[in-house]
């Protein structure tokens, strides 16, 4: 299963219990536009969300509110069926005299539950909810939003434990045959949904959201693929852009194998420089000597693994797919290492439990054994979105050019450009079109050491947005994004931004 662009909320909460859900009602009279979003206490997450309870209450004893929006299934045909949209918001804490309205936040993916998500991190944008309504949503086809649905819980123990990596004809057919199983499954439960899930989809419902919230302006915070989302709204409605921030940004120039090859070097870079801090400290690196030593010793730790897994959590066992999943989850975030570390010791011993819990958490499995449905909302938005579809012949043309790349993921990511196989909507394009003369600057805040979202996007992204529109800041920094890293510098530009419109110098850097 590839990652491509996946996960940027999910990561960054990789060993955090899920937290909520979506609740309400909206206007059944056609006129969309004119609904009144019925806020609610929010309940306990879906299994679609992630499970687990209801979010904590805010800082000084605010709730958490949820509602439901109607938005047109069909886009093309606004007046025909509806689904809808699960939204959360905490309103501003300020002077009600300076709020400046609603500040909309998507945390990637495409897959992640905003409704989950904002309130994990609601406490790193409590300056922001000083002036903002913070809120967030699920995507269509996520969480509680129409939520793709493909297998059941068991199945998808089974179907995650597959080898992701072929070495030879019989595993390349299994490869296959599975992902078309999968992949029929979508249909078979989704069928509905699958056609109405791509990108431009979302952003319409973002503009729909902006005007039922009451806001003139669409005040944006767009993080991992949120940043590909907000790009495309910005094409779409440049003349309704506010402020808005992308973290963590998506290179809307490249294709699928494009992005593929790209996270395959970001990863490899990651990796290097988490094996480089390791035995650069004082004390002992306990999973190696050197730098190489240690990136040795996991390739060899993922050899073994192929030919035979070792326990993980019972009764699954830890497969060449689970830890080289775990090992790129942990890769996310500086702050995840120490758990790279432990886990790769107790591999090493034996015991995969901990490489495992990281993979789970990248799957979206949680501890009772029950998945979120983030990875099929992944591959379906994925899907709807990218033209390309990839056959075995082409993976292995292009497989030494992915190991040269990486060669701890470069397998992994290469063979995942099959997870279109047979899927039963076109892709749309074979990359987004985020093109925006006439809206208001955008900051677009590009991290040097990046895995998923590499640091040469935020450029593209800003050349791409159009003169006068994208504002570059550069954060030389670890992990996937810039603003939850805590960097003060960064923070301070972006709520300055955002809370006062100041616009940073183009260029800026944060180290």
């Amino acid at each position: 299963m590839r990652p491509s662009r996946i996960r940027t909320a999910l990561a960054a909460t990789a060993l955090l219990p899920a937290l909520l859900v979506a609740c309400g009602g909206g206007s059944r009279d056609g006129n969309l536009l004119a609904q009144k979003l019925d806020w609610k206490d929010c309940p306990a997450p879906s299994e679609a969300q992630g499970g687990g309870n209801p979010p904590s209450p805010l800082p000084g004893g605010g709730t958490w509110q949820c509602a439901t929006m109607e938005a047109p299934l069909d886009w093309s045909n606004p007046k025909g069926d509806t689904l809808g949209i699960a939204l959360i918001r905490a309103r501003a804490s300020g002077d009600p005299g300076k709020r400046i309205g609603s500040l909309i936040f998507n945390f990637g993916g495409p897959g992640g539950s905003g409704v989950t998500s904002l309130p994990a991190f609601a406490g790193d944008y409590a300056k922001l909810r000083t002036r903002y309504d913070l809120v967030s949503f699920d995507p269509r086809g996520v969480g509680r939003s129409d939520p793709v649905k493909c297998k059941s819980n068991a199945q998808l123990d089974e179907y995650f434990q597959q080898d992701a990596t072929p070495d030879n004809s019989a595993e390349r057919a299994q490869l296959v045959n599975r992902t078309k199983q999968f992949n029929a499954a979508c249909e078979k439960n989704s069928g509905r949904t699958l056609p109405h899930v791509r990108t431009t989809d979302a952003a319409r419902d973002m503009d729909l959201m902006r005007q039922v919230l009451g806001d003139s302006k669409l005040h944006y915070f767009g993080i991992s693929y949120g940043t590909e989302l907000g790009g495309v709204y910005a094409h779409l409605f440049p003349k309704h852009v506010g402020r808005a921030v992308f973290d963590g940004v998506v290179d809307p120039t490249k294709d699928p194998e494009q992005s593929a090859l790209g996270q395959a070097k970001g990863f490899q870079l990651a990796l290097d420089n988490f094996a480089d801090d390791c035995t650069s400290k004082i004390e002992e690196c306990p999973i190696g000597d050197t730098s190489q030593d240690v990136k040795n010793r996991i390739a060899k730790l993922l050899k073994d693994l192929d030919k035979k897994p070792i326990p993980g959590i019972f009764p699954r066992q830890l497969t060449q797919t689970d830890a080289t999943n775990g090992i790129a989850q942990s890769l996310y975030s500086k702050d995840f290492w120490e758990y790279l570390t432990a886990g790769l010791e107790e591999a090493y011993d034996g015991d995969g439990k901990i490489l495992m819990l990281l993979s789970d958490s990248m799957n979206g499995r949680n501890q009772n054994g029950e998945y979120s449905n983030i990875i099929p909302a992944n591959i379906a938005i994925n899907c709807a979105d990218e033209k390309p579809r990839y056959t075995v012949d082409d993976i292995q043309r292009k497989l030494p050019t992915f190991r040269a790349a990486s060669p701890l993921f470069g397998d992994f990511l290469a063979w995942g450009m099959l997870s279109c196989t047979n899927w039963a909507v076109p892709g749309a394009a074979d990359h987004p079109e985020v093109s925006a003369p006439g809206a208001a600057p955008i900051l677009v805040v590009g991290n040097t050491g990046d895995p998923a979202t590499p640091y040469e996007g935020a450029r593209r992204m800003v050349d791409a947005l159009g003169k006068g529109v994208g504002v570059e800041l550069t954060y030389k920094g670890q992990g996937h994004g810039a603003y939850d890293s805590k960097d003060k510098c960064v923070q301070n530009a972006v709520n300055a931004y955002l809370l006062d419109g100041k616009v940073p110098t183009a260029g800026a850097v944060c180290s």
